[in-house]
């Protein structure tokens, strides 16, 4: 009797202990998703020290992954890798896809790379298609400031699978990130390594409080989305097929700001 009561607190403990992500997805075999990014990024939404030329104000081309959560391509308040530097700094993608590649091989957390071209101005959008699998159901990706020090925008882990179904649509507004490899405070900073490398940290109006960060929006509670990216579920119709092209609403994303 005592042996059995032992066992049953055990199993009963066992079943209380939270479950990995990617456990919990029931759903059917595969999904595909069109994937939207939108620039918001405009003179008219962030004034100051908007970038014109040399280069103008644009994006680079969108780099992600589906995994499981045994892999992460970027973290917040976590140290960014040696892939993810040389994208942030240079647009560079082979050493991120050396790296993503390497994490398929050795614990195969990864389902598929996906890609979308760059956008030539700050404003605009690009889309491809990406493929999630219940045991691989999150998406992370990253995009690349351009010009910038190491400033990108992108997701980390987010789950497409909601227990046994798939999500028809999400939406996320994105905000900037500093990939901690490179200390200029200015879009057109010039290259200068951050020694030691810090962590990965969300770029905000009022973080780093210096008025030279072109980001500083003292007057601000907070930025407007600098992007947006949407995620739409694909019908089995449509598998296979080229997906029309998704006409997103325009919102406005305007900064009423005095900028000094």
């Amino acid at each position: 009797k005592v042996l059995w009561t032992v066992l049953v607190t055990m199993l009963g403990y066992a079943s209380s202990l939270p479950v990995g992500e990617d456990a919990l997805c029931t759903a059917e075999e595969l999904a595909k998703y069109r994937i939207i990014f939108t620039g918001k990024w405009s003179q008219t939404s962030f004034p100051k020290q908007y970038p014109l030329y040399r280069p103008p104000a644009q994006w680079s081309s969108l780099l992600g992954v589906t995994h499981s959560s045994d892999y992460s391509m970027w973290k917040k308040n976590e140290y960014a890798s040696n892939g993810v530097r040389d994208f942030a700094e240079k647009g560079e993608a082979w050493a991120l896809m050396k790296e993503i590649e390497e994490a398929g091989e050795k614990i195969q957390s990864v389902h598929g790379i996906f890609s979308a071209p760059a956008i030539s101005s700050g404003t605009g959008h690009t889309s491809t298609e990406l493929e999630v699998h219940p045991r691989h159901p999150l998406v992370s990706f990253v995009v690349r400031i351009v010009p910038s020090p190491d400033w990108f925008v992108g997701i980390d882990s987010l789950n497409l699978c909601e227990g046994d179904h798939w999500m028809d649509e999400v939406a996320v507004d994105l905000f900037p990130y500093d990939a901690g490899t490179d200390s200029g405070f200015t879009f057109s900073s010039p290259n200068f390594a951050t020694i030691p490398q810090d962590i990965v940290t969300e770029i905000t109006c009022s973080s780093p409080s210096h008025p030279a960060n072109s980001f500083y929006y003292p007057k601000l509670k907070i930025l407007p989305p600098i992007a947006q990216v949407t995620m739409v579920k694909l019908k089995k119709s449509q598998l296979g097929l080229s997906a029309p092209f998704i006409n997103l609403p325009a919102k406005s994303n305007e900064i009423i700001d005095t900028v000094s």
